[in-house]
Formats: C-alpha cells, sequence, structure tokens
C-alpha cells in the first residue's frame, strides 16, 4: 500500500504515494501524558477511561477487556508486557469497542408512561419497495424496517382482483399487490428481533364489510394471544409501551361503507398547487427548515384536504354501514379519524377518550405557519384561559397521537424535515424507509437513542405546560443550555471498502468532512472541514462549537465528501447521532451508505465534549 498508480491517458500514468494512517499529534500527547516509556499499562488506561473518557465507572476489568479484544493486532507485542504502545492505542481508538453512542444497547427511558409520551419509529406505505406510483409490494420491506427497529407499519387494504380475498396496495397506482396474509406472518415472524416493545399496525382500509370481517379473522389467527383488542369501544387513555411489550396493536378508523369511488382530493390538490421537483442529489437535498411566512391561508383550505380515510364516523362523508363488520371494529385498538370543522373541531380533546389523528406534512406545516397566533379558546382545559391554537395542539399531543405523514406528490419515496413534527409534539413521523436521503438519515439517528427500542420518551416540555400555562415554542430563541464542542481528528476506511478509482479515475480522493446539529431553528447549522487532497486517510484535526438552546431534540449530523472540480461532489459516508446520548470523548465515529448500511471500514476519528 506505499504507492498506487492512476492512468491518466494511453502513455501516461500518476503515481502517488499512500500514507499511513498515523495517530493525530493530539491523541500523541494524550498517550504521553498515559504511558511509561513508551508504554501504557492497565492502571494508565483505567485512568485514561475516566479522565479523558469520562467513563466514570471504569474498572481494571473494563480495561483488561480493551487489551484482549486487540488480540487480532498481536503483531503490535502489546501482550507480553501487559501494556499498550501507541500504535495498539491508536487502533483501539479507532475500533468498534469504541463508538460514538452507548455500547450495551439499553433502554434507559422511563417505559411506564401513556403511548402519547413517546416518540415512535414510523413508517408510511411500509409494503412499498421503491417509488408510490410503479414498485412492486412486498413483505420485505416491512421485514427490513421491522429489523431496523422500526414500531409503526402501514398497509393499504383492498379487495383483490376477484373480490373475495384481501391484497395489500397502493391504490389507483400500478404498483404490483401482495397478499395481506403474507405481510401480516411476516409481521408477526419479525416483529419482535430488533425490539421487545408493541408493533402498531396502522390500516388504511378500503374494504366491504365482509372482506372487513375476512380481516378480522386473519388479524386474529395470525396474531393470536399477542394482539392487544380491548374491544370496540376507545380507550380513556392510551397503554404504556412497558406494559405492551411483545404486543401487537391495530390502529384504523371504525369501518365505513366501502365506496367504489374514492375521492383523492388531497393528492389533486397538490399536484396543482405546483410541481415539486421529484429529484434529489445523490445523497439527498439539504433538509429545509421551517420558516415563519407571512402566507394567509384560510382554514377552510386545510379542510378541504382531507383525505376521506382519515374521516370519523361522526362526519356525514364516513357513515358507517349498518353492516359493518362487528369482529373488525372490535380488533381496533387506536381509533384514528378526523371530525368535519377544520384544524380546531381536529384538535379538540375528548377528556373520556383518546384517539390518533394525521395530518399530511403540508397541513401540519400551514398550522403551524398560519394559527401560531390565531387565539381561541380550549373549552377543556378552562384553567388554562385563552390560548392559541399551536397550544391547543401540544395538549392534544399529550393525551392523544398525532401522525404526520408525506405529502402526496412525493411520487418518488422522498421525505420531508421530520423536526418539524417532533417540535410540535407529533408521536408518529411516518416516512418512507425504503428510500433515502438526508431527512431519513435524521430518522434513523433519531431512533438510535433509547437503545434503538423504537420508542424515545418526548422531552418534559412537549408533555407539560410550564407554570404560567406556557408552552415550548420551537421558534423562540431560549437561552443557550450547553455547548458541545466537536473535534474532526481524521477518517480511514475507504482505501479497503471502495475501488480506487471509485471517487477520482486520476488520483486519490479529495476529502472533506461536513459537521452540524438538526434541532430548533436556533441550533440549526451546518460546518465544514477544509478539503484534502489526494489522500484516502484525511487528518483535518479542526474543532467546532455548537451553542444548544434544545438539547434534547438536537441530532448530530456528520457527512463526508469527496470534493469535484468538474462534477458533483462524490458521497463518502454518512451518519447522524441522537446529542443526548453521545459519549464523551474520543470516539470512533462508522459511516453509512446512502441507504443506511454501515461501511465495513469507513470511520472518522472524533472528541466530544459538553460545557
Amino acid at each position: 500500500m506505499s504507492k498506487q498508480t492512476y492512468k491518466v491517458c494511453f502513455c501516461f500514468r500518476r503515481r502517488f504515494r499512500l500514507t499511513v494512517s498515523e495517530a493525530p499529534q493530539e491523541i500523541k500527547e494524550l498517550f504521553d501524558s498515559y504511558s511509561e516509556n513508551g508504554m501504557m499499562s492497565l492502571d494508565h488506561l483505567q485512568r485514561f477511561l475516566i479522565e479523558v473518557q469520562h467513563e466514570e465507572k471504569a474498572t481494571a476489568e473494563d480495561a483488561q477487556a480493551i487489551f484482549e479484544s486487540l488480540h487480532e493486532f498481536k503483531h503490535l507485542n502489546i501482550f507480553h508486557r501487559k501494556a499498550l504502545n501507541l500504535e495498539a492505542f491508536f487502533k483501539y481508538l479507532f475500533a468498534d469497542i469504541n463508538p460514538p453512542l452507548p455500547s450495551v444497547r439499553e433502554v434507559h427511558h422511563d417505559m411506564t408512561a401513556p403511548l402519547s409520551h413517546y416518540f415512535v419509529y414510523t413508517g408510511h406505505n411500509s409494503y412499498l419497495t421503491g417509488n408510490q406510483l410503479s414498485s412492486d409490494c412486498s413483505d420485505v420491506p416491512i421485514i427490513q424496517a421491522l429489523q431496523r427497529g422500526v414500531r409503526v407499519i402501514e398497509l393499504d387494504i383492498w379487495p383483490n382482483s376477484t373480490k373475495d380475498n384481501v391484497d395489500v396496495l397502493h391504490g389507483r397506482t400500478l404498483t404490483t399487490p401482495v397478499e395481506l396474509l403474507k405481510c401480516l406472518k411476516s409481521i408477526k415472524e419479525h416483529a419482535f428481533t430488533a425490539s421487545e416493545y408493541p408493533v402498531v399496525i396502522t390500516l388504511e382500509d378500503h374494504l366491504t364489510p365482509d372482506l372487513q370481517a375476512k380481516v378480522a379473522e386473519m388479524v386474529t389467527q395470525t396474531f393470536g394471544d399477542i394482539l392487544f383488542s380491548p374491544g370496540s369501544e376507545c380507550l380513556s387513555e392510551f397503554p404504556s409501551p412497558e406494559s405492551m411489550k411483545k404486543r401487537i396493536i391495530i390502529s384504523t378508523k371504525p369501518p365505513k361503507e366501502y365506496l367504489e369511488a374514492k375521492d383523492v382530493k388531497e393528492k389533486e390538490n397538490d399536484s396543482q398547487k405546483g410541481k415539486e421537483s421529484a429529484e434529489e442529489e445523490a445523497w439527498g437535498k439539504e433538509v429545509p427548515n421551517l420558516k415563519p411566512d407571512t402566507m394567509a391561508v384560510d382554514e377552510s383550505n386545510l379542510e378541504e384536504n382531507i383525505d376521506e380515510e382519515d374521516l370519523d364516523e361522526g362526519d356525514p362523508k364516513s357513515q358507517q354501514n349498518a353492516d359493518a363488520a362487528p369482529e373488525y371494529k372490535r380488533l381496533i385498538a387506536i381509533h384514528a379519524g378526523k371530525v368535519k370543522g377544520g384544524l380546531t373541531e381536529w384538535l379538540r380533546v375528548d377528556p373520556d377518550k383518546v384517539r390518533r389523528l394525521s395530518l399530511s406534512e403540508q397541513e401540519l406545516e400551514k398550522a403551524i405557519l398560519t394559527h401560531a397566533k390565531e387565539i381561541v379558546r380550549y373549552d377543556i382545559q378552562e384553567a388554562a384561559g385563552i390560548i392559541n391554537v399551536m397550544d391547543v395542539k401540544r395538549v392534544f399531543t399529550q393525551r392523544n397521537l398525532l401522525r404526520v405523514y408525506p405529502k402526496g406528490i412525493r411520487f418518488d419515496s422522498s421525505n420531508y424535515n421530520p423536526l418539524i413534527g417532533w417540535m410540535h409534539g407529533a408521536q408518529m413521523v411516518a416516512f418512507n424507509m425504503q428510500g433515502y436521503g438526508r431527512s431519513l438519515w435524521m430518522m434513523h439517528g433519531m431512533f438510535k437513542a433509547n437503545g434503538g427500542c423504537g420508542y424515545v420518551k418526548k422531552p418534559n416540555f412537549l408533555l407539560k405546560t410550564g407554570p404560567h400555562h406556557e408552552v415550548f415554542d420551537p421558534k423562540v430563541k431560549l437561552p443557550v443550555k450547553k455547548t458541545l464542542k466537536v473535534t474532526v481528528y481524521m477518517g480511514e476506511g475507504w482505501y479497503y471498502d471502495f475501488r480506487h478509482t471509485h471517487f477520482d479515475a486520476y488520483s486519490p480522493p479529495d476529502f472533506y468532512a461536513r459537521v452540524g446539529i438538526a434541532g430548533v431553528p436556533a441550533d440549526t447549522t451546518m460546518k465544514k472541514t477544509r478539503t484534502l487532497e489526494d489522500n484516502w486517510s484525511p487528518s483535518w484535526n479542526e474543532r467546532f462549537e455548537f451553542p444548544l438552546t434544545v438539547p434534547e431534540l438536537a441530532l448530530l449530523r456528520i457527512e463526508v465528501h469527496e470534493y469535484d472540480m468538474s462534477e458533483k461532489d462524490d458521497f463518502g459516508g454518512q451518519t447522524c447521532l441522537p446529542v443526548s446520548e453521545l459519549r464523551r470523548g474520543i470516539r470512533a465515529v462508522p459511516l453509512f451508505s446512502r441507504k443506511g448500511d454501515k461501511y465495513p471500514s469507513v470511520k472518522l476519528l472524533m472528541r466530544f465534549e459538553f460545557v
């Protein structure tokens, strides 16, 4: 690996010396401080773990485990003296045993609160393998989502071609169907491989009463005792994730008369309001921020966008058939639907029952932009006095579930900024998991928290009002709570994971890193290192500071790109990490592909400190 040759033309070749990765100067200085005569003993390493890595409970056994983990580097001569030299210490810092998040995936949030107190890892059209118009429907993306830890699976159920069975497909498109029973069996088999906490199946049904009865039979026979079925009555409060471990929960609207000619107003309206480019850059467009807008939109405009399957049984458009299958209705644990009347009515809280409300990303954005200053009286919480509609929404999400889903014109299965939902208390921010891009990377990053169980407890400020009934407003700039200091030392691994002409046909790659925060508007930023030319193991040694006003919602975004003078820069890896769970100290940060697959070798060496 000392030299590498690139063919420039028929008779000319360029040869580059390949630099071997070596510890940055700061790492060398730390090693000198925690070693004697160039060797780090067990005691030295334990002290380093406590003082530099902030692992206050580190024991001699922990240090010994690190020694033993380096057995593959016997050629470094670290065993006969029971000590590490600089090279071995550097190998440890860059090893998988030194990750940026807790290495033991433990659930550490309180899991005994109602489901409405958690952000939930939520999929949209979970059965699609690709785009929204012509891709195949399959149980494979459902299995993949469950294996990643997704806890909410959406199935659109329709009569099959002969009207005697039930298929899963994206209606009125060219998507090819898959049998519902196959999807249900796959859910049962894989539901709890990544997490033992409950899986919610949201059904968007387009069925006749006899087929609803058939679905009820399929569901009860497939899931048996693990199905949570409280009966036909609405719950007065949602159960906790802890009480629902290894249970399946069904959520849908109460059954109504099957409509052959279903109106799809929302998709038509979205398409008429302007064509947005469906194309994204190779790694996805930069995630848009939520910016204030003075554009006035009538609330009746929101009502026009009602998707019929979200209507509640109280609406004339959604009157259920007298013959609707009662066994199907008894399956529904989380009732869904909208009532007529627009945003104010949709968000009205019933003290005697809880439910799920679905809003498209467009409806949510309009609600935030156009109703934040509209004053209404909230009739349930009289003690709160006069509060605005967005305040009601946050009160709504303290008891009820708010699901946000991609707008209809995202035919390419792209996604939106998930923080728009999370900042306003939405528990189920539904994403197209089969796609990729920066928004989806943020989704994956959020749910690396809490042991990757798919449930993340919402911050207290989204669960409770303040002493004067004030609620959290993400647009208000708050005092800085803490500052995250990030050092990007270096990266390595591309040489092993990519062919040598992958980034540049004529020379080694020119890498730069982007590091930043996704969070509330005041915290959101991206910064960039310098570009290092012709280097497979770039050593940037750059520091960045990120003041955080709401660290509870902050995600650390990390990307590596390869500079290309003539074309679009190439993608070199990414990851997204919940700031609340970052391990302080020097850490090896693995990078992932655009689709979220971990690279075998590519890592960054970084340091994280909080002040």
